[in-house]
């Protein structure tokens, strides 16, 4: 249930300036093909666009699992 609805009782607020290319691009494989083993390479990816969220870093570098309507997938790709 965290992996799709995160944690309720602490809000993330993320940045638009985080969907860089590479991040949108690896969200939109992962949501697609259902793999999510990619997750600790689009928490690098995040990082390197300035993500300083420390909920979004460890949520994509966690064991999981991890599921398609994933919150941080669902960010990136704007599906808020």
């Amino acid at each position: 249930m965290r992996d799709v609805f995160g944690n309720p009782f602490r809000s993330v607020t993320f940045s638009p300036s985080w969907r860089i290319s590479t991040a949108v691009a690896l969200a939109a494989q992962m949501y697609e093909s259902r793999d999510f083993s990619a997750m600790p390479i689009l928490a690098d990816a995040l990082q390197d666009a300035g993500c300083d969220s420390a909920d979004v870093l460890d949520h994509c570098r966690n064991d999981g699992p991890h599921v398609r309507g994933c919150w941080v997938i669902d960010l990136v790709l704007g599906k808020e």
